[in-house]
């Protein structure tokens, strides 16, 4: 016959001996804190503080000085051109179409090339716009030295 000393013991918590119900989600656990001193201070230190304001200076003073470069280099464009077109009238000859836009009143000269299918240069001419208007639109002939393929403008500046 059993005594009380021969009857199992109720599971105590954390034993393990005791199981969750089926279908139970078991318990969350607490992560371990972590070591103290081994990864730095938890919040940000000065130094960091001092650091992100040098940057961030740094960074508006960048962007100004890209903002100054491209105003300055819009800003001293007199002329601009445009080459709207070309066809390829002939083994000599190639009509270039160019739109210019510079002040009224300030002639403007126009360097474009042609090339062939192999890539060297056929031909090469400066066309000038007289002083007429703020905007002009016209097509030239540009004369070559063997069959072109291609037109190019090369740049548009005042001219004298």
């Amino acid at each position: 016959m059993p005594t009380a000393g021969d009857q199992p013991a109720a599971p105590r918590q954390g034993d393990g001996a005791a199981s969750p119900a089926p279908g139970a989600a078991p318990a969350p656990t607490v992560p371990a804190a972590a070591p103290a001193g081994r990864y730095g201070a938890a919040g940000r230190g000065s130094g960091d503080r001092g650091l992100m304001i040098v940057g961030a200076v740094l960074g508006v003073l960048f962007l100004a000085f890209i903002a100054w470069s491209g105003i300055s280099y819009i800003g001293k464009q007199d002329v601009t051109g445009e080459l709207t077109g070309f066809t390829v009238v002939s083994d000599t000859e190639v009509e270039v179409t160019l739109q210019v836009r510079k002040a009224d009143g300030t002639p403007a000269v126009c360097t474009v090339r042609s090339q062939a299918e192999d890539g060297l240069e056929v031909g090469r001419v400066d066309f000038r716009f007289e002083a007429e208007g703020t905007t002009v639109h016209r097509a030239h002939t540009l004369r070559t030295t063997e069959r072109a393929t291609s037109a190019e403008l090369l740049s548009c500046t005042a001219g004298d």
